[in-house]
């Protein structure tokens, strides 16, 4: 597996390319911005579809470009409204098992940050993609529309913090962090309510 980011746009959001070395088959996670840098490097890097973590703006700004370049655009139902301006193809469900080349990523539906967010957790290897859901530091905001805090705090507790303690969390804007790293801080997050 090769993981390939490139950080877009005036949010600095993380944009990922996972890639199977053995197949070349590639996805892109979350086309937020600069579709063509973005443009460039699937082409470069054998991408096939694009993924995205969640509906916000800052995240789909580039997926009108890449629909016209022939790359279909995946959402969860729950997030989908929130593309209806830029468009979509398909939509991701809950523990999905998304196949790219020999790589598998499970889809596992966190809402919070906004109804439909979605992680992926690569199988056999400690990475996960957490989207705007989990940060270095405590959840992803929940203050706008959409958001709920006892929902994202839910996802984090039963759903992300169940994953392996070595599991590297790439989240959708800044560094990376783990989830040993951060499980033991959720009363805390709790407690100051954000």
């Amino acid at each position: 597996m090769e993981i390939h980011r490139v950080v877009v746009g005036p949010f600095e959001n993380n944009v990922f390319v996972v890639r199977c070395v053995q197949t070349g088959d590639a996805i892109l996670i979350d086309a937020a911005n600069e579709h063509e840098r973005l443009l460039e490097l699937c082409q470069r890097l054998g991408v096939r579809r694009v993924l995205e973590t969640h509906g916000h703006g800052d995240h789909i700004q580039a997926v009108p470009a890449m629909r016209e370049a022939g790359y279909e655009v995946a959402v969860t139902a729950a997030d989908a409204p929130m593309l209806k301006a830029v468009g979509y193809d398909v939509f991701i469900d809950d523990a999905e098992v998304i196949e790219v080349g020999r790589l598998r990523l499970h889809a596992i539906h966190n809402p919070g940050h906004t109804p439909g967010s979605v992680s992926f957790h690569v199988e056999g290897a400690p990475i996960l993609f957490s989207g705007d859901t989990l940060f270095p530091g405590g959840p992803g905001a929940t203050k706008y529309e959409g958001g709920d805090f006892a929902a994202i705090i839910d996802s984090l507790d039963n759903k992300l913090f169940t994953l392996p303690a070595d599991t590297i969390v790439m989240p959708g804007h800044g560094t990376d962090t783990t989830i040993g790293t951060e499980r033991p801080h959720l009363q805390e997050w709790v407690t100051r309510g954000w």
